[in-house]
């Protein structure tokens, strides 16, 4: 269970409803506050989302829809544009890590955390949609699946995607994980679970803690 400043930043994935303001009891009273401006702004945002579709939506937007359940009583616009300015894309700011995603003004460590789940859901649901499919000829759609995994990652890793005779991903897996800078790579082990996926290529890939968004892919036979 969270602590009390966990619960108000982000309610528990559930926005808090807004009480309406009391009604004076006389006219000499101060007048209540009226509601956050947002509250409306969520509304629409929900209604174009709701009539058009997420295509119609940018990605700041969104995110914003994202973030109306992680932080229920702010104004979520800039949050979004802030993390977006920030990593880039909306899968890099979901595969950023909770220290970095924390160093943007209104994320505090549950939003954070939340975010991370779900971009682990997110990652489940990229990895569906490339397995058993010819992936080579989406080679775009590979490197952002890979962009989200790992190009926020504060150690370089050795990741290799085995694909069958049709080019499909058989399993995707990361074998080694090094330094900043450095990751170390075994041949010997790397040819050895290829023949036990019994995959016919593979691809490579790795990330550069140094340069943040950097993943180098290569495309390799195993005959």
């Amino acid at each position: 269970m969270g602590t009390g400043s966990d619960d108000d930043e982000r309610g528990f994935f559930s926005e808090v409803p807004i009480r309406p303001p009391a009604k004076a009891k006389s006219s000499k009273e101060k007048p209540s506050e009226e509601k956050p401006h947002y509250l409306g702004h969520r509304d629409r945002l929900r209604e174009r989302f709701a009539s058009a579709g997420p295509d119609a939506l940018p990605d700041y937007e969104l995110l914003e829809l994202l973030l109306f359940r992680l932080i229920p009583r702010a104004d979520t616009k800039p949050v979004a544009k802030a993390l977006l300015a920030r990593f880039g894309t909306l899968a890099e700011v979901l595969g950023a890590p909770v220290g970095l995603l924390q160093e943007v003004k209104g994320i505090g460590p549950a939003v954070a955390l939340d975010l991370k789940v779900v971009a682990a859901t997110a990652q489940r649901m990229a990895r569906g949609e490339v397995r058993g499919r010819e992936i080579l000829s989406s080679w775009t759609q590979l490197l952002d699946y890979c962009r989200s995994a790992m190009a926020f990652e504060e150690r370089e890793q050795f990741r290799i995607l085995f694909l069958d005779k049709k080019n499909a991903l058989i399993a995707d897996e990361v074998q080694q994980v090094g330094t900043v800078d450095h990751t170390p790579v075994y041949p010997r082990e790397v040819i050895k679970r290829a023949l036990d996926l019994s995959a016919t290529a593979i691809i490579l890939v790795h990330n550069h803690p140094t340069q943040p968004r950097s993943i180098t892919l290569d495309h390799a036979t195993t005959h």
